[in-house]
């Protein structure tokens, strides 16, 4: 394994900026081992609107418990930092994001960022997706490996990165997109765009999820936009990339374009 980054200084956003309602939705499944550093580190960050929504699939692990006892640590009075979502049934990252989020904007985020609980995505990345997104109106601000200054952990193998490399140019090639990180799971999103995007009608239950989002915030004349970030390997546990999920991702785009979807209900942003 690689040596651990060492973390950026987060750069303070405005003071409003930083009290913008922002709530990373976790999902997580046996993350025992790594949720409680990753909500130590989310709750120093200098935004006093950011949130973290865990969405637990029934880790038998304990995860859940975990999360609640952290909402409890957390949590202040007449301010909830931490929430958890509790599903009973394992159906897939994309379906535990599609509840995340719906709970963030029932709760009244304006913006909402998806972020793995395994460590590799960096935290002192996420007050300059919002600063971006802020400053320049996008709907959709994609932590991006594969822009200028983007990198990948030491650890992933020639192949893996590969592998990666591939099925991002893969799904743009067949979309026809110009975005760089199509499959990447770090992603902001404003509210107007998940509610037009209509998180009931997404199809993907694995981590198509990224690509077919994106896509459909494209079709709709939603803009996105890429920030360099370094993408780390996960600091404990195992992935949970199976062969379905492989399979899904790989048919995702194929069924995306031979639906010629013209995007979901929405008109396009003027600014």
């Amino acid at each position: 394994m690689s040596p651990t980054r060492t973390p950026t200084a987060v750069r303070p956003l405005p003071e409003e900026w930083g009290r913008v309602p922002t709530t990373v939705v976790m999902p997580t499944y046996n993350e025992a081992d790594n949720l409680p550093t990753m909500a130590e580190t989310l709750m120093a960050l200098p935004l006093e609107g950011l949130r973290l929504l865990v969405v637990d699939d029934g880790s038998p692990d304990g995860t859940g418990t975990i999360a609640e006892q952290l909402a409890d640590k957390y949590n202040e009075p007449g301010r909830a930092r931490m929430g958890v979502l509790h599903r009973t049934a394992k159906n897939g990252l994309g379906r535990a994001y599609a509840a995340g989020m719906a709970r963030a904007l029932d709760e009244g985020a304006a913006y909402v960022l998806q972020m793995d609980a395994d460590g590799s995505h960096p935290a002192d990345k996420i007050a300059e997706m919002l600063g971006v997104a802020l400053a320049t109106g996008a709907d959709v601000v994609v932590g991006s490996r594969y822009v200028p200054g983007g990198t990948l952990s030491d650890a992933w193998g020639a192949h893996r990165k590969l592998l990666s490399r591939w099925a991002n140019a893969y799904a743009s090639s067949i979309l026809g997109t110009r975005v760089r990180d199509i499959t990447g799971g770090f992603n902001l999103w404003s509210a107007e765009a998940l509610r037009a995007i209509d998180l009931d009608s997404v199809d993907s239950a694995g981590y198509s999820f990224q690509v077919e989002m994106k896509y459909r915030a494209l079709k709709a004349g939603f803009t996105v936009m890429e920030v360099p970030i370094h993408f780390e390997d996960r600091t404990a546990g195992e992935s949970k990339m199976n062969l379905a999920v492989q399979l899904e991702s790989v048919a995702m785009p194929w069924r995306l374009r031979s639906r010629a979807l013209g995007g979901p209900a929405g008109k396009r942003r003027t600014r």
